[in-house]
């Protein structure tokens, strides 16, 4: 499964995360990708990922106060400070991790000028201290995140190019797509240029991504004969075991196209 990376947010949870690490490895997988990892040693998932043989993709920048249903804060007026703060302890940790991507999470909150001004100067501030890195925005369908800042490709792709931010990027969750009802087809059409890292999950469960709406094989086979050659990120919730759903997953894998040139470094 060369082309689909683990998400571990959500895959193996039952498990510490070095665990999920090496069970992801052993699963068939080549690369990773992380939530909240900040509470295991970056030293030792840098470690693991090689032990393992396995590529750490990204991870998340820290959500806020979850007690009070917060969920990112860089496009939150007045909390620059504390957004930054938080920001430079996690591309620290990204580094000694060797995750070359961070997804800045815009928040909850309305989507006024104001936010928006604030949201853009997190961002090309973020750019300019950390280089090393670069950065996903993701919008989240308005059903599993009601009150997100951004929930269509088309608002956070205007994010980037007002910006005109440069290591910044979509994250194309097809599944976020879905949700609000749109063609993931049609989307991918519209930003190609803008998608940085593509997710999958079935529409509307968010189980294993075979199921649901969306026909994922013809999707994703859209998306590699259109341009697309980055990884593809798992980032479903197993409806039984994760091992039950694997054969599937991989049948999905072996209906994707062969041509394009995968990455063999960055994300």
């Amino acid at each position: 499964m060369k082309r689909f990376s683990a998400n571990l947010g959500f895959l193996w949870k039952e498990l510490d995360l070095l665990d999920r690490i090496r069970a992801a490895a052993d699963a068939g997988f080549d690369a990773v990708e992380l939530h909240w990892p900040y509470d295991t040693p970056a030293q030792d998932i840098l470690k693991c990922c090689q032990d393992a043989g396995v590529r750490l993709l990204a991870m998340n920048a820290p959500r806020g106060d979850l007690a009070k249903g917060e969920n990112g804060l860089a496009a939150l007026q007045d909390r620059e400070a504390e957004f930054r703060e938080g920001f430079l302890r996690a591309a620290e940790f990204a580094i000694t991790a060797g995750a070359p991507r961070m997804h800045i999470m815009a928040g909850v909150t309305p989507n006024t000028p104001a936010a928006r001004a604030t949201l853009g100067e997190n961002l090309r501030w973020v750019e300019a201290t950390v280089p090393e890195l670069s950065y996903l925005l993701e919008p989240l369908n308005n059903f599993d995140a009601p009150g997100y800042f951004y929930h269509l490709p088309e608002q956070a792709v205007r994010v980037i190019q007002d910006e005109e931010l440069g290591r910044t990027q979509l994250m194309f969750d097809i599944y976020h797509v879905g949700r609000e009802g749109l063609s993931p087809e049609k989307e991918f059409d519209r930003f190609r240029d803008a998608v940085g890292h593509v997710q999958i999950a079935a529409v509307p469960t968010r189980t294993e991504p075979h199921a649901g709406s969306v026909d994922m094989a013809a999707a994703l086979n859209h998306l590699l004969r259109n341009g697309y050659s980055g990884w593809i990120g798992c980032e479903y919730k197993p409806e039984c075991t994760i091992e039950a759903g694997l054969p599937r997953l991989r049948q999905l894998a072996s209906c994707l196209d062969a041509g394009a040139e995968w990455p063999t470094t960055g994300a």
